[in-house]
């Protein structure tokens, strides 16, 4: 298959980050009025509204609202650019946006293999062109009991899925990130086996939320945060939605995946957001959302339950983890 080079992502129309980062200046300062009024100590400020840490990316072409939302304003440039995790390029909190910068995503090829009729290696604009980029505002839930809410830029993964005609065997879908250990410097060391694998079940990939990501309020997304392409699942854990993907296959067969072989006992291939299921190490009841003082609790679904709930009908969700 013929590969071409990927085009330069153009500008779009979509709400810039900064009128989201202004409308939070504005409703921490009104809160702290009414606080004051009332006598109650104003909300802690985020460091969310300090300056970014990360130049912003290209604009991209063409977004639409998605028309998914959720009840709190979405967390800033910063929050999402430089507290996040990346192992391949360290294991801290600001290892990524320190180490990822000189990351080369252009061009990028993502190859398909596995049970479906049209396996191949196609470039990122393959993945992009024939679909309509959506904003869409999703719940970020991560399985050490932080979160955030995050305005994506992506195309829903099951449409693209359907796009290389899974046959009767195509049971899973796993995804590889890019195993380069000369520009990933956390693939140096022993921390995961490498690539960072994940996979879904084939409904969970196809269900509407499942998204594939390439960019981030409007703009193409950071590097530290899983240029080019990465995945989202809102419902589960945040380590299921892989970054910098370079490898889409279909199996009859439940893929290994990285965490549950590193550590099985703790991250169970589901990883479905449940409160009523501790980590070994921790409760998953409550969860600390960036820039908020007091903690808050965690829904089941990470709060999707509506739109997944049905996936696991009958499951032991204790068991399946």
């Amino acid at each position: 298959m013929l590969i071409k080079q990927p085009e330069q992502l153009k500008s779009s129309d979509i709400t810039p980050r900064e009128v989201f980062i202004n409308r939070r200046k504005f409703i921490v300062g009104a809160g702290a009025i009414a606080g004051a009024a009332s006598g109650l100590s104003a909300p802690r400020q985020s460091s969310a509204l300090a300056s970014d840490p990360a130049s912003p990316g290209n604009k991209l072409a063409g977004v639409v609202d998605g028309g998914y939302k959720v009840d709190k304003e979405p967390h800033s440039w910063k929050d999402i650019t430089s507290y996040n995790n990346f192992y391949e390029f360290g294991t801290g909190k600001s290892d990524p946006v320190a180490n990822a910068q000189n990351f080369k995503t252009t061009p990028w090829t993502v190859k398909v293999e596995g049970e479906c009729d049209k396996p191949g290696d196609y470039a990122l604009e393959d993945f992009i062109k024939p679909h309509t980029l959506e904003e869409r505002i999703y719940r970020f839930r991560c399985v050490e009991a932080w979160s955030m809410v995050i305005p994506w830029v992506g195309i829903p993964l099951g449409a693209v899925l359907k796009r290389f005609a899974p046959n009767s065997k195509a049971k899973y879908v796993s995804f590889k990130t890019l195993h380069d250990p000369a520009q990933m410097p956390g693939q140096r060391r022993r921390v995961l086996q490498w690539p960072y694998i994940e996979g879904l079940r084939i409904d969970e990939a196809m269900n509407p939320l499942s998204l594939l990501v390439v960019g981030l309020y409007g703009e193409t997304l950071p590097n530290q945060n899983g240029a080019p392409l990465r995945l989202i699942v809102p419902w589960k854990y945040g380590f299921k939605s892989i970054k910098s993907i370079v490898n889409i296959g279909f199996s009859e067969k439940q893929p290994k995946t990285s965490w549950n072989i590193s550590a099985p006992r703790e991250y169970g291939f589901y990883s479905n957001v449940n409160p009523k299921v501790s980590h070994p190490r921790w409760s998953q009841a409550k969860e600390r959302v960036v820039g908020e003082f007091f903690k808050q609790k965690t829904l089941p679904f990470n709060g999707y339950g509506n739109e997944v709930a049905s996936l696991y009908a009958g499951m032991d969700l204790k068991k399946y983890y």
